[in-house]
C-alpha cells in the first residue's frame, strides 16, 4: 500500500543525504514519483558514478561537504539519509531542528510496497536468517526477491515485486533508526547484544533502533523473535502484532523450539536436528526464526527440509572454505563483535587455532575468554591485537602470538594447527583499520589460505 506521504512529494524538495547505492535508489524513486530533489555528498564529484544520467532526470548535486545553505534555497519536505551517516551530522541536526523527517531508503520502500515485506533484523545472524527464508520460499515455488544490507537497495526492488510476490528484506539498527511508518508483515528479531555502540552513543537507543522492526505491527502481522533473548522477549511484550516465539533451549507450546534433537512447531515434531546441515547452536536459532517465518507464509515441509539439509551457509559467516592436509578451515569474516566470534566458537567440539582482530571500538574482550575452552592457539592483529591477547591469556590459552596483518596471521597460524584441527577466521571486530568491508577481509584472508597451498 503506498504511504501518502510519498503520494503527496510530487513538486516537493526532498534531500537524498549520501549517494552510495542506497542513496542512488532513493533518488531514482522519489524522481519518478516527481519530487524535486537534491543529492548532498561529502565527497567531490568528480569521485561519484552515475551523477550524469541522473543530472538529466532534474537531479541536483550538491558536493565536496555538507553545507547548512541547503535549506535556504528550497523548502526541503523531506532528509532522506545513507544508513551510515550519524544522527550528529550538521545537516540531519538542522533537518530535525526545523521538524523535517529523517528517514532511510527502507522508508521509502515500504511506502510503496505492493507485496508482502518479510523484515529480518538482529545484533547476529540475520543474513544467513534472511537467506535461508527466501531458499525456502523459492524452493516452494513463490516468488520472492532479496533486499536490503543482503541485495540491492530497498527501493531498488520494492517497485518490482507485485502484489502476490515477498520482499525479503535484512533491516540494520542503521536504516531502522531512520523509520517513521514502516510496516513489514512480519518482522523478525533474532538477538539483541551490544554493537555499533560508536554509531548509536547508547544501549538504548540501539535497542529502540532495533525494536523500531516491530513499532507498527498490528494484530494482522506477525513478530518472530527470540524468546531466549530477555531485551528481545520484552520487546515483544509490548508488541501490538501476533507474537510467534522461537527458542533453542526450551520446548514451546506455541512457535517453534528445540528439545532433545527435535524441532517442533506449535509444539508438534516437525523434524530432527541431524537434518540441518548449517552447525552451531547460533545457526539452529536462525533456523528456527526461518522455519517460523516459513510456516507462517504456508511454505511446504518438503520445501523446509529440502533447504536445511542443503543450505551450507552465507560468504563470510562461518563458511567453510576446505579442509587443507586434514584441517577444516572456515572464514568467519561477519563476525564483527564478540558475540558473533563466541558463537563462531561453541560451533566446534574439535580443537580450534583462531585468527582474531580489527578495529578498535573501544572494547574489552574479557567477556570473550569463557567461549576460548577449545581454543588450543591464537593468532591476532591489527588494532585490537594487544587486547585479543590479554583475552586469551586470561582463558589461559596455550599459545598467542600476533602480527600487524591478516595475511601474516594466517602464515603464523597454519603452523599450530595439527590434522582434525579448525583453523578458525572470526575476528571479533570490525573490518575499518584494514579494510573497507568484512567482504574484503575474508576474500584476504581466503586469498592467504590459498596461498598457503
Amino acid at each position: 500500500m503506498t504511504d501518502p506521504l510519498l503520494v503527496n512529494i510530487k513538486n516537493e524538495t526532498v534531500l537524498v543525504l549520501g549517494f552510495a547505492k542506497s542513496g542512488e535508489a532513493a533518488a531514482r524513486l522519489l524522481v519518478k514519483y516527481g519530487a524535486r530533489v537534491i543529492v548532498n555528498e561529502a565527497k567531490p564529484k568528480e569521485e561519484l558514478q552515475g551523477t550524469e544520467e541522473l543530472e538529466a532526470l532534474g537531479v541536483t548535486f550538491v558536493t565536496g561537504g555538507h553545507p547548512l545553505q541547503l535549506f535556504t534555497a528550497d523548502r526541503i519536505r523531506l532528509i532522506v539519509k545513507n544508513p551510515g551517516i550519524r544522527y550528529d551530522n550538521p545537516v540531519i541536526e538542522e533537518g530535525l531542528h526545523r521538524n523535517i523527517p529523517v528517514v532511510t531508503e527502507v522508508e521509502l520502500a515500504s511506502w510503496l510496497l505492493r507485496g508482502t515485506m518479510l523484515a529480518i533484523t538482529g545484533s547476529n545472524g540475520k543474513t544467513t536468517t534472511t537467506k535461508v527464508i527466501h531458499e525456502m520460499l523459492l524452493t516452494d515455488q513463490k516468488s520472492a526477491k532479496l533486499a536490503g544490507n543482503i541485495g540491492l537497495p530497498s527501493c531498488e526492488v520494492a517497485d518490482t515485486v507485485l502484489e502476490n510476490e515477498y520482499m525479503v528484506t535484512e533491516v540494520s539498527s542503521f536504516q531502522l533508526k531512520g523509520t517513521l511508518h514502516f510496516r513489514p508483515h512480519i518482522a523478525v528479531l533474532l538477538n539483541i547484544f551490544d554493537a555499533h555502540l560508536d554509531y548509536h552513543g547508547t544501549r538504548a537507543d540501539y535497542n529502540h533502533s532495533k525494536a523500531r522492526v516491530a513499532h507498527n505491527l498490528t494484530a494482522d502481522d506477525y513478530f518472530v523473535y527470540n524468546a531466549d533473548d530477555e531485551v528481545v522477549a520484552d520487546i515483544a511484550r509490548n508488541s501490538k502484532g501476533t507474537n510467534i516465539p522461537f527458542s533453542v533451549h526450551r520446548r514451546l507450546s506455541q512457535g517453534a523450539s528445540h528439545e532433545g534433537g527435535i524441532v517442533y512447531w506449535h509444539n508438534q515434531a516437525l523434524l530432527h536436528t541431524d537434518d540441518i546441515l548449517l552447525p552451531g547452536i547460533h545457526n539452529l536459532e536462525n533456523v528456527l526464526a526461518a522455519l517460523a517465518v516459513a510456516k507462517l507464509v504456508g511454505v511446504s515441509l518438503a520445501a523446509i527440509k529440502q533447504v536445511l539439509g542443503t543450505f551450507t551457509g552465507v560468504e563470510h559467516r562461518l563458511e567453510f572454505v576446505k579442509e587443507l592436509n586434514g584441517r577444516k578451515v572456515y572464514n568467519d569474516s561477519k563476525a564483527t563483535n564478540m558475540l558473533a566470534t563466541s558463537r563462531a566458537l561453541a560451533a566446534f567440539r574439535e580443537p580450534i587455532v583462531l585468527i582474531a582482530g580489527g578495529l578498535d571500538r573501544g572494547n574489552d574482550f574479557s567477556s570473550l575468554a569463557s567461549s576460548f575452552a577449545n581454543v588450543k592457539a591464537m593468532v591476532t592483529y591489527g588494532e585490537t591485537s594487544d587486547k585479543l591477547k590479554e583475552a586469551g591469556a586470561l582463558a589461559g590459552v596455550p599459545v598467542i602470538k600476533s602480527t600487524q596483518h591478516l595475511a601474516e596471521a594466517v602464515k603464523e597460524a597454519y603452523p599450530l594447527t595439527d590434522k582434525e584441527d579448525i583453523l578458525l577466521f572470526s575476528p571479533a571486530c570490525a573490518s575499518w583499520d584494514q579494510f573497507k568491508t568484512f567482504e574484503e577481509r575474508g576474500d584476504c584472508f581466503v586469498n592467504a589460505i590459498e596461498q598457503l597451498v
